[in-house]
């Protein structure tokens, strides 16, 4: 799809590249690779181990959502809806635009099997409006979701992506022409708003011979409404302390809570590392994400949520969960324990 033009310009990502050495991406500092054993024993104990409630008994509530309503929103204001997982809609100022859209019924690389949804989208990829831009944040199948992209190809101007990660979208369909590509630190302005891609420690990778070749990292925006910030998937690192030296404080957060072990602490935070990565971030609300949808690790699924909770109280941070679906202001919080089942 061709975009309306408006002005909007880019700034050269730093000249540094320790994040790309030797023809692949790394993180900052530098964590240690899992070796062979370490490796062979995870996934042993994924195929061994019996897991205790990760998966939800009761209905998790969902908000209906239609075109109808989107529409309905005002144009002058930013509109946030917590999708599932990590995908968020946000309607910013009359633009529709979506961070890791994942509609699938599986975050795997089958269509038929691996984790599979606890709830349904709160609304369809067919009954969506047009989108001006979808941003992804790395290019694990529970943020990058081939089947979503394709469809979404066909109704979306502009896709903002990690580098490397234009190439796979290539292979799907998307016209490069349809793409801005991303290093750290690398910023777009505009009348409208500033959008950067900022760092992460995490990794990449959906397959067995491709890892870390395409960058991960976490988002900023800011507009005239305030700023927002969505991690992506990170562990704790200092690098949130220099981006909220850069671009906070932040009105709101969207920080993963969810998928962490004691396996893998250099790629997945705690619930109360996820709290100290908001306040490092100089945020103001924090929105827990990346949880309550795929069974991705083994603590009971309501756990993130439940510590998050006991988190941000003890530290005085302002915790926001709104209920997938629901319809919030980028300043608005929501404190329903619906993981409770008393949405």
């Amino acid at each position: 799809m061709q975009r309306p033009c408006f002005q909007s310009e880019r700034t050269t990502p730093p000249t540094a590249v320790a994040h790309h050495q030797q023809g692949s991406f790394h993180n900052v500092p530098r964590t240690r690779p899992n070796g062979f054993m370490k490796t062979l024993r995870l996934y042993v104990r994924f195929f061994t181990e019996k897991k205790v409630g990760t998966v939800p008994e009761h209905t998790i509530p969902v908000q209906s959502l239609s075109r109808k309503q989107l529409d309905a929103l005002p144009h002058n204001d930013v509109f946030i809806v917590k999708l599932g997982h990590s995908s968020l809609l946000i309607k910013h100022y009359g633009e529709y635009w979506l961070i890791d859209p994942v509609f699938s019924e599986h975050a795997s690389p089958l269509s038929f099997t691996g984790p599979k949804r606890f709830h349904p989208a709160p609304i369809s990829l067919a009954e969506l409006p047009l989108i001006d831009k979808v941003l992804i944040s790395h290019n694990h199948y529970d943020h990058l979701d081939k089947a979503t992209i394709k469809q979404l190809k066909r109704k979306t101007y502009e896709f903002y992506v990690p580098k490397g990660v234009d190439k796979t979208l290539q292979k799907w369909g998307v016209m490069p022409t349809n793409m801005k590509v991303f290093d750290w630190w690398q910023e777009e302005h505009s009348d409208r708003q500033m959008i950067a891609y900022t760092p992460a420690q995490h990794f990449s990778g959906r397959g067995l011979s491709d890892a870390k070749q395409t960058l991960w990292g976490s988002w900023v925006i800011k507009s005239r409404a305030g700023s927002l910030f969505f991690s992506g998937d990170s562990g704790y690192f200092p690098g949130f302390k220099e981006i909220g030296e850069r671009y906070g404080p932040f009105t709101m957060t969207f920080i993963e809570t969810g998928a962490y072990d004691k396996a893998w602490p250099q790629i997945h935070m705690t619930p109360e590392q996820s709290v100290q990565a908001h306040l490092d971030l100089q945020g103001d609300i924090m929105v827990p994400v990346h949880n309550s949808t795929f069974d991705l690790a083994f603590h009971p699924w309501q756990e993130p949520l439940v510590r998050v909770e006991q988190a941000a109280a003890k530290s005085q941070v302002t915790l926001s969960t709104p209920v997938f679906g629901e319809v919030f202001r980028g300043s608005e919080v929501r404190t329903k324990r619906w993981w409770q089942g008393k949405a």
